[in-house]
């Protein structure tokens, strides 16, 4: 069952997620405590071989030991490998929930157009979900394990309603050798075609409609089968696991406690209990196995998917949508605020600090303008206006390179004819062509005082 905490982190307060440490079900400590055990132990026990059972010999080897130990997890980059490989985990995780097939939207398609009060009607749309809802129980039982203890065969299947026995014996008769949860998709399509023809369905935009959607449908039950098919690279998990485990290897041996070599050498304090490394192991491994825990969510793990939760909730929407709900409208009568021009719904005592404060109309509403009138006048553009000049950067390109700058590029120049201003009312503009030769001087006297 998923573990859900939402509500205890609704508002932020003083250690606020303080409380969340003391739960177990769905905890880190859940999932850790036996590999703890396991490196606490071998922790122990290294150490008690070397303060009790070996030589002052054997101890200045062990000590060149565990300083080259120790040196050996600066070269393994766990932050990096763990966090890229958790990150892509996580992404991978919420995608394969986002992929869940459901009938919501096809439930209120099947819904509002296939028509018909009459038993035929009837009979008509609950099929028609039941189908999908069919098709989403098929590839389930592929990916999840929940979901195959409970329909382990397809008397199960049968048993449970969601497929009659004359669909079974169809069902089976289809023989491929690929999955083929896609067939009550294809029994959906036929039936929705024979619906258009009997008018059931009035006319083709609804029949693509629906058409639309179930393919949609259909695309998420084919994502969940390419999500279990296609894993994360095996190299990559074992890369990941074989750096954590090798990392730690190195961590029991060089974080001991070691003996100075020389008799006047001052050593490092005696602590019995390694609190930075046992924090180092959680943190790493902790980490390790989160990613073990939501690689695969269709397990059976407390924070995976509940898909039989899910696939009792989808049937039963669904029929209730299709069946119950069809036609079946309350009056349509004038609203309270029929006669007003602005609704205002009413505030409780526990919420009407909210209505002192102002609506956000965008960042720049209050913004302060300039005061001075002339700054607000409206200008239009002029072709004749004064070009601005840019001294810094036009300097940079004249230094940079005589044949390159700023008034060759943009007004053209003797070695750039094609870059002249256009020509106005059929001929040339005398100010412009005053103010290219003008620069055309300054460009030539320019050139020619440089070294």
């Amino acid at each position: 069952m998923t573990v859900s905490y939402t509500l205890k982190v609704a508002n932020s307060r003083f250690g606020g997620f303080s409380k969340l440490l003391f739960r177990w079900k769905g905890s880190i400590y859940k999932l850790l405590y036996k590999e703890f055990i396991v490196f606490v132990v071998l922790y122990a026990l290294l150490s008690i071989v070397y303060r009790r059972l070996l030589t002052e010999e054997q101890k200045r080897l062990y000590t060149k030991v565990a300083q080259y130990c120790n040196r050996s997890t600066d070269l393994i980059p766990m932050s990096f490998v763990l966090g890229f490989y958790v990150t892509l985990i996580v992404n991978r995780w919420w995608a394969q929930y986002t992929s869940i097939p459901l009938p919501d939207q096809l439930m209120c398609i099947i819904s509002s157009n296939v028509h018909g009060k009459d038993e035929r009607g009837r009979i008509l749309r609950r099929t028609l979900i039941r189908y999908a809802n069919l098709s989403a129980v098929l590839i389930l039982r592929s990916v999840s394990t929940r979901v195959l203890k409970r329909f382990p065969t397809m008397d199960h299947v049968v048993e449970a309603g969601f497929m009659t026995q004359e669909e079974r014996k169809k069902f089976e008769s289809l023989h491929s050798d690929f999955n083929k949860y896609w067939i009550p998709c294809v029994w959906f399509t036929n039936l929705a075609a024979q619906a258009r023809r009997d008018g059931r369905i009035r006319d083709d935009v609804a029949l693509r409609l629906l058409m639309d959607e179930l393919n949609l449908y259909r695309a998420k039950c084919s994502m969940l089968f390419h999500y279990d098919w296609i894993s994360i690279p095996l190299v990559y998990t074992q890369v990941v696991t074989i750096a954590v485990y090798s990392f730690f290897a190195f961590c029991l041996i060089g974080r001991q406690f070691l003996e100075p070599l020389e008799p006047g050498q001052e050593g490092d304090l005696d602590m019995f209990i390694p609190l930075s490394t046992l924090l180092q192991f959680f943190f790493y491994a902790g980490w390790l196995k989160v990613a073990e825990q939501i690689i695969n969510p269709f397990g059976e793990d407390d924070d995976d998917f509940e898909t039989n939760k899910l696939i009792d909730r989808n049937l039963q929407v669904s029929l209730l949508s299709v069946d119950d709900m069809y036609q079946n409208l309350p009056p349509a009568v004038k609203d309270k605020y029929w006669n007003e021009s602005t609704a205002q719904p009413p505030y409780t005592t526990a919420t009407a600090a909210e209505t002192l404060k102002p609506s956000f109309l965008g960042s720049t509403f209050d913004m302060r303008m300039c005061e001075d009138p002339e700054q607000n006048q409206p200008v239009e553009a002029s072709p004749s206006a004064p070009r601005i000049q840019t001294p810094l950067l036009s300097r940079f390109f004249t230094a940079a390179s005589p044949a390159i700058s700023i008034k060759n590029f943009g007004w053209g120049s003797r070695g750039h004819p094609h870059l002249r201003r256009p020509r106005v009312d059929g001929g040339e503009d005398p100010e412009s062509v005053a103010r290219i030769e003008e620069e055309e001087t300054e460009d030539e006297e320019s050139q020619a005082s440089e070294p």
